[in-house]
């Protein structure tokens, strides 16, 4: 199944066999201190930086209904957001993982993302819209 929205990407996991757990890392994006003039230049005009992971949760496909839901619950920390990366822990023996079971993924998620090692992830706009990089 592509994932072209948010939406699909909550119907794929609960149309999974085994129970899924959805992992996000909302980051924004920054201009690091050794950038070049032509990268300052670039990042003015909205392109390039370096993400910034800023927070992080998991939850069950059950527990959103939308992405307006995660949204609005991602405003009650406080951080503006630029996008949101998303991946699944899959369960096993028809049980769901567990938030315990998810927070070393949602680290190496974290860590990955701060290398720029992003491919694993799908990356949402803060409408609920696949981004492509590239």
């Amino acid at each position: 199944m592509d994932i072209l929205s948010f939406d699909d990407l909550l119907q794929a996991a609960r149309a999974q066999s085994q129970p899924q757990r959805l992992l996000f890392v909302f980051t924004g994006v920054e201009l690091p201190e050794d950038s070049t003039p032509v990268q300052r230049t670039r990042f003015e005009a909205g392109q390039g930086g370096a993400l910034v992971p800023l927070m992080c949760v998991d939850k069950r496909p059950e527990e959103l209904s939308s992405f307006a839901a995660l949204v609005q619950e991602s405003s009650q920390f406080g951080h503006a957001w630029g996008l949101v990366f998303a991946a699944a822990l899959g369960g096993r023996a028809d049980r769901a993982p567990t938030s315990d079971d998810a927070e070393e993924p949602l680290l190496r998620m974290v860590e990955s993302i701060k290398q720029g090692n992003i491919g694993a992830f799908i990356p949402f706009d803060a409408q609920g819209q696949p981004v492509q990089f590239g």
